[in-house]
């Protein structure tokens, strides 16, 4: 194993307990608090984090040796298995995600109506709607005999060996990623310049109330008005931070994943992007 295999290893092992315990300790307070499980978003909540620790038990310790052996890590069945869930798994947090953006702009949007438009029958429902969504693309790859290991990610994932099933395979995973990471993209998009139009409304109309406080206080220090003014301009930016944050994660958590199984079908390119053989 040279020093870049090493290396993927250490951060496949990091990764691995950082998810491990960041996923542990988000169920944990999904069971020990009553009042977040009765809340909608914790549906969704609760079906990213499983989604997560079944990948990180499953998936990430079977590339982690895939990664040290060099060859597939278990039997055909086992890395089937394993190709249908790391397919399911990834659309499935890419929808849950989109599902909680869809939720935050129905409370903000809605806020008086929100208890009657998202109860925890209509989560439940677009929970269901995300594995039926999830389960479409691995089910018709198990179908086609499109999983298996993938050499190149020393992954069990998506994969063709056929020459002339090349355009066919290059269509249906241009689907999968078009239908599960641009379709979350887009909604998140969407959905969270909605909430940040919304909540700087709100931001304007709180800093003309301010204002016109500060001008009826005549007397009032000056260090206390520019504070005011200070607050108002942090709250401004409040707001855009927590949406780029969240969109941000998608596109870091992701992104690399479409990027490469599209970049996969041409090795050449990936192997001198990584700076290892295609053929090894």
């Amino acid at each position: 194993m040279n020093s870049w295999d090493a290396g993927l290893a250490g951060l496949l092992v990091g990764t691995m307990g950082v998810s491990l315990l960041s996923n542990a300790l988000v169920l944990l307070c999904l069971l020990h608090s009553a009042d977040i499980r009765r809340q909608a978003p914790a549906l969704f909540t609760l079906n990213l984090t499983c989604g997560n620790l079944l990948c990180t038990v499953v998936n990430m310790p079977l590339t982690l040796a895939g990664v040290v052996a060099q060859r597939q890590p278990a039997g055909d069945r086992l890395c089937r298995l394993a190709a249908f869930l790391d397919t399911f798994l990834a659309a499935n947090s890419m929808l849950s995600m989109a599902a909680l953006s869809i939720d935050r702009w129905v409370a903000v949007v809605f806020p008086l109506s929100y208890r009657a438009k998202m109860r925890l029958r209509d989560a439940a429902l677009m929970v269901a709607y995300t594995w039926l969504h999830a389960l479409a693309f691995p089910a018709a790859a198990v179908v086609l005999s499109w999983l298996g290991f993938h050499q190149l990610y020393a992954s069990c994932t998506l994969c063709s060996r056929r020459p002339d099933e090349r355009l066919r395979f290059a269509v249906f995973t241009g689907a999968f990623h078009a239908l599960s990471f641009l379709l979350s993209f887009v909604v998140l998009c969407c959905t969270y310049f909605k909430v940040l139009k919304v909540a700087r409304f709100h931001c304007r109309r709180i800093d003309v109330i301010t204002m016109q406080t500060l001008v009826l206080l005549v007397d009032i220090h000056p260090s206390v008005r520019e504070r005011c003014l200070e607050e108002q301009r942090r709250r401004r930016q409040r707001a855009t931070k927590k949406i780029s944050t969240f969109i941000g994660t998608f596109l870091v958590c992701f992104a690399p994943y479409v990027i490469t199984r599209h970049l996969g079908r041409n090795p050449d390119i990936v192997s001198s992007l990584l700076g290892v053989k295609a053929g090894r």
